[in-house]
């Protein structure tokens, strides 16, 4: 096809390329200026959010501990005592505010991100494969906002707690740089965000044909395994914080199982239909 032949969309080649650089440039545009938003409100952004994980106070800490209270386990107490956060580099808390500002800007920008792609994807469909993927922008968007609050809710004071309190020898005193600890938190949320979009990445594939509801029932052991020793990595040593983070991975696996199954039996009645 030449750059001024037309597709079945009535569209060219450059047409399509130049309504893809706009989609860049509104996505670019919304992550600027959320993260413009969030290097304004630094303050709420690192006191509020960011370092508010490590300190007794925070939620998921407090949860906890009163849990641990309750059924008499003092190891469920975690990050009683806040790191300490140094900064070695003269230029080190700046740039950690450019990163972070701009990290948070892709985090409130994303709905609008996935939008902007789909909007650009989905005339490209056929009419069948449009109405089975209808709800993709608003369940995309949900996997991410879940896998978000997880990450940051659950696995990152886990992972402080963890990572802060391990030490090799007593005459080793640990004093978390400000770069290592916001890059912790901040790949553990992200990371969150996307492992939990999982279900959707499993929908995509089962559509192409790249796997099956049967290749992940064949291999739900290993990933069972797989689970429960990242779990176990992150956690103190109890089960109800193992149980904590390793059940909503599991989960989201037999979840991405189900997609599969349904959206294998899904083409077979279209299929048997035509």
């Amino acid at each position: 096809m030449s750059d001024l032949q037309q597709d079945d969309s009535g569209m060219s080649f450059l047409e399509h390329l130049e309504a893809f650089r706009w989609v860049l440039v509104r996505s670019a545009i919304a992550v600027v200026l959320a993260s413009a938003g969030a290097f304004a409100l630094y303050r709420q952004v690192f006191d509020g959010v960011i370092l508010a994980p490590m300190s007794p106070s925070f939620f998921t800490n407090r949860l906890l501990c009163t849990i641990g209270s309750a059924i008499g386990s003092s190891s469920l107490c975690i990050n009683s005592v806040p790191l300490s956060i140094i900064n070695i580099s003269m230029a080190g808390q700046f740039n950690t505010h450019l990163q972070v500002s701009f990290l948070a800007g892709v985090i409130v920008a994303f709905p609008y991100i996935i939008a902007q792609v789909w909007a650009f994807i989905k005339p490209a469909l056929y009419e069948a494969e449009q109405k089975g993927t209808r709800g993709a922008v608003f369940f995309i968007t949900l996997l991410f906002v879940l896998g978000v609050l997880f990450g940051y809710f659950v696995i990152s004071p886990l992972t402080i707690h963890f990572l802060g309190s391990y030490s090799i020898s007593e005459s080793v005193t640990n004093q978390i740089s400000l770069t290592s600890y916001i890059s912790s938190i901040t790949s553990v949320t992200f990371a969150a965000g996307l492992l939990f979009e999982l279900p959707v990445l499993v929908f995509f594939l089962t559509r192409a044909g790249v796997i099956t509801p049967e290749f992940l029932r064949r291999y739900r052991r290993h990933a069972f395994v797989v689970i429960l020793v990242v779990a176990a990595v992150i956690t103190p040593p109890d089960v109800f914080s193992l149980i904590l983070v390793a059940f909503p991975l599991w989960l989201l696996f037999e979840l991405s199982i189900s997609v599969s199954a349904r959206n294998i039996k899904r083409r077979k009645k279209t299929a048997e239909a035509q």
